[in-house]
């Protein structure tokens, strides 16, 4: 089941594998060493995937059953970002698309979007604008690619994007495994004052053929909180603060599968801006304090005490 599973997919994480086998994730850990042992397929960071290095695509009814809950806590966390009247945009994948069912109900938001599940989750939303760029129609993620799409954008100034990507690691940023699809998502970064990337914890260190956003040209990551096993996943997320990028955790502790993620949030600021980066006016969009909760700067502050201790 869970070679099947993989090879399915090209990429499962541990927790997805061991809620399709009904099983613990100690066990299904062991299973994957047995697998990995035998050459059938290589461990990474909390998951596993086909053997030979860089992952490759998954199609969108694969990924949209993959981390599911994780995607949701994170689609939460970040439209905590947007603020009503901006102009944004928003990339093709399932964790962009469930950003774009809450951004339904910000009012004066254009969204600028090459795919068509983000405009089909802002389609009712009477208060939003959706503008979508030209371009050929991939059909493995209902995103248009191409030099129509590419060319649509010039000229386009934003104040955020919104990216999510295959895999993401410190030391090349964001990356994807289809040319076409990292083409075009770097014609939305050239667009964008800020980048914001979405990523579930399965996809720290883990690194695809195409570089789509230079770690010193995120701004932030919006994620879950890896399980304290992860130790890669952990590491990773040091290493992109260390290099500036500001990380917002989404609590999704104890949820899985399709179960409903509780309404606890948190961010960890980590660490301030790099060097050179202007800060943001108060009232910019961040609202950090809004994301933060009640619990003051005291409690951030042992939250980061801990994460660098790890």
């Amino acid at each position: 089941m869970i070679l099947e599973m993989v090879r399915a997919n090209g990429a499962v994480s541990l927790r997805e594998l061991a809620r399709v086998v009904q099983t613990s994730e100690v066990t299904v850990r062991r299973d994957v060493r047995a697998l990995e042992a035998e050459g059938l397929l290589d461990r990474r960071h909390g998951g596993a995937v086909l053997p030979g290095g860089f992952t490759r695509e998954s199609g969108f009814p694969q990924k949209s059953h993959l981390a599911t809950a994780e995607k949701t806590a994170i689609a939460d966390l970040a439209a905590n970002f947007v603020e009503e009247g901006e102009a944004i945009v928003v990339g093709a994948g399932t964790t962009t698309q469930e950003l774009a069912r809450r951004l339904a109900r910000v009012p004066g938001l254009t969204v600028v979007t090459n795919s068509l599940l983000v405009a089909q989750a802002l389609a009712h939303a009477n208060r939003v604008e959706v503008v979508m760029t030209g371009g050929t129609l991939r059909g493995s993620n209902y995103a248009l690619v191409g030099s129509g799409a590419e060319q649509s954008l010039q000229g386009l100034r934003v104040s955020r994007a919104f990216l999510s990507g295959s895999g993401l690691t410190a030391e090349r940023g964001l990356s994807t495994s289809n040319m076409l699809s990292a083409s075009v998502d770097r014609a939305l970064v050239q667009a964008a004052a800020e980048v914001v990337v979405l990523a579930d914890h399965t996809k720290l260190g883990t690194d695809t053929m195409f570089q789509t956003v230079p770690t010193d040209i995120i701004t932030r990551l919006v994620t879950d909180d890896p399980p304290p096993h992860d130790d890669r996943a952990h590491t990773e997320l040091q290493a992109l603060a260390d290099q500036g990028v500001q990380i917002a955790v989404a609590g999704a502790a104890g949820a899985s599968g399709g179960d409903e993620v509780p309404a606890r949030r948190q961010q960890r600021a980590l660490p301030g801006p790099r060097r050179g980066q202007q800060v943001p006016a108060a009232g910019a969009g961040l609202r950090t304090a809004a994301v933060l909760g009640d619990q003051g700067a005291e409690r951030e502050r042992a939250r980061v005490a801990d994460l660098r201790r790890r």
